[in-house]
């Protein structure tokens, strides 16, 4: 059964995706793009997104750092004064390996900033009208980009697992108080895909895949009307199986297994 409104026809759909300078980001914009919405892209690389909107004409782009109030606030204003928007999707993030031993406050900050507290920027930027929207028979739907990494503690995860595990119940929570009132809402759960974020990895990551098979199986996701949208499965699965041991038992594995 589906949790959300299935989106099968993304012809004429405003899509306004932050984070989309590389990565999932700009690999989903570019799919949409090709299923004819119209997309709107944001970071905080004005010459990429040139670059992103050159080659997919009708695209549109909004530089932008999602730290900055000011800024997201002027880009919703200025999205939301064209037309409705039907899609929210926040992809904005960093990641930098960090353990409890090597403790950086700055870094700690930094990634709270980025992952998590600039989706409430947005969210408090987009919500108001999105509501107004659905009241009015248009519903949209707000989407966040969390991480398997943010299921259960992980070594070198101090920075970015605890933001990514803030944004997933961010969304659950977001659901819970959403979707009686038509909005959609969904929270994405990638692996290991090849990303600039991920290639700072000195790892073997298991089931790596690439943005653009990120980015179908986002659209699948959304498609189907799916709130949890994870993948490659035959990895996420797993992760998400991880969830149910006792911490005895989680612990023993994530130190066999790491070597950490």
């Amino acid at each position: 059964m589906s949790l959300n409104p299935r989106i099968t026809d993304w012809q004429g759909r405003r899509v306004w995706l932050i984070g989309a300078s590389s990565g999932i980001g700009q690999a989903t914009a570019a799919a949409l793009h090709a299923r004819g919405a119209q997309v709107i892209v944001s970071a905080r690389s004005p010459g990429t997104l040139a670059a992103f909107v050159a080659a997919h004409p009708g695209s549109q782009a909004l530089p932008l750092d999602v730290t900055a109030l000011p800024q997201v606030q002027a880009a919703a204003t200025q999205v939301l004064a064209q037309a409705p928007l039907d899609l929210v999707c926040y992809c904005a993030g960093t990641y930098q390996d960090l353990r409890a031993t090597g403790f950086d406050l700055g870094t700690m900050l930094q990634h709270t900033a980025v992952n998590y507290t600039g989706a409430l920027h947005v969210l408090d930027a987009v919500l108001p009208a999105l509501l107004a929207s659905a009241a009015a028979g248009r519903p949209g739907h707000i989407s966040l980009v969390s991480s398997v990494a943010g299921f259960r503690g992980l070594p070198k995860g101090l920075a970015y697992g605890p933001t990514k595990a803030a944004l997933t119940h961010l969304a659950e929570t977001l659901y819970l108080d959403l979707h009686d009132l038509g909005l959609g809402v969904s929270v994405v759960h990638p692996g290991f895909v090849d990303t600039p974020l991920t290639a700072s990895n000195h790892f073997r990551m298991p089931a790596l895949i690439t943005p653009a098979t990120a980015a179908a199986a986002l659209l699948r996701g959304w498609e189907r009307g799916a709130f949890n949208i994870h993948f490659p499965r035959r990895f996420t699965w797993g992760m998400q199986l991880l969830r149910l041991l006792p911490y005895r038992w989680y612990f023993a594995a994530v130190r066999r297994f790491t070597g950490l």
